[in-house]
């Protein structure tokens, strides 16, 4: 009698181990479908946001008082600052986390008119050295007195030894998707470019005083086109 009670006991409690151990294969097994889930998920999530967490500083050329370039009643200032904003949509949609040095049509200078100009630029290059980012880009439109000249072109400063690099990619990709015949270019007379520290380049994405670029340049359609082109030279930048 005691020897079947000691069976039917060992059985019950064996049962109940091996339920108890069943139990926590299963949940050790949700818990790790789970984490691959998870990762699965982070992992295509990189690979839809290609630029996640890269901090991106965009500075439309000009604001304010200082329109820059003006033919037929067009502010090279309103178009920086519309491509600037197409810009900035696309990137935040990669992930990027993007600055602008203006976000209306305003400069930055805080002292008087004589030498207004070159406090705007001198404030723009401290906000984009004080933030560390991993590029920064000035947008402006180009002009020259003749009206013949076209095309986009990137100026680079050799202060930092990534400038050139980025230059290139640029200039490539707006001669293969802008039909761009220009080159890009070293220039250190730029004031902003000498004094910004961090790397990065300055785009003149076409020539406003070229009527038949200017039309372009006004158009929604085509400034939706440079910020694409402008993603895709950000893009092969920090893919390489």
């Amino acid at each position: 009698m005691f020897v079947i009670a000691f069976f039917i006991l060992k059985f019950v409690f064996s049962y109940d181990l091996m339920v108890r151990y069943m139990k926590y294969k299963i949940g050790a097994l949700i818990v790790l479908l789970t984490l691959l889930c998870f990762f699965n998920l982070v992992s295509a999530k990189d690979k839809d946001l290609p630029l996640l967490s890269k901090v991106i500083y965009l500075d439309a050329g000009h604001g304010g008082a200082d329109s820059g370039a003006f033919y037929k009643n067009v502010k090279e200032s309103d178009i920086n600052l519309k491509i600037v904003n197409k810009v900035m949509n696309l990137l935040k949609n990669e992930g990027a986390i993007v600055y602008l040095t203006r976000y209306g049509d305003y400069d930055l200078s805080v002292t008087n008119a004589w030498n207004r100009k070159r406090s705007d630029l001198s404030r723009r290059a401290n906000i984009i050295n004080r933030s560390e980012c991993d590029l920064y880009l000035s947008i402006h439109l180009n002009a020259e007195d003749s009206g013949t000249l076209y095309g986009a072109e990137a100026y680079y400063d050799t202060i930092n030894p990534e400038n050139k690099k980025i230059a290139e990619i640029f200039q490539n990709m707006f001669k293969k998707y802008l039909n761009s015949n220009r080159d890009y270019k070293e220039n250190s007379t730029k004031y902003l470019q000498r004094r910004v520290s961090r790397p990065g380049v300055l785009l003149e994405v076409g020539f406003l005083s070229n009527s038949s670029e200017r039309a372009l340049l006004t158009s929604d359609t085509y400034q939706n086109k440079l910020a694409d082109v402008i993603i895709k030279g950000v893009n092969k930048y920090f893919s390489e």
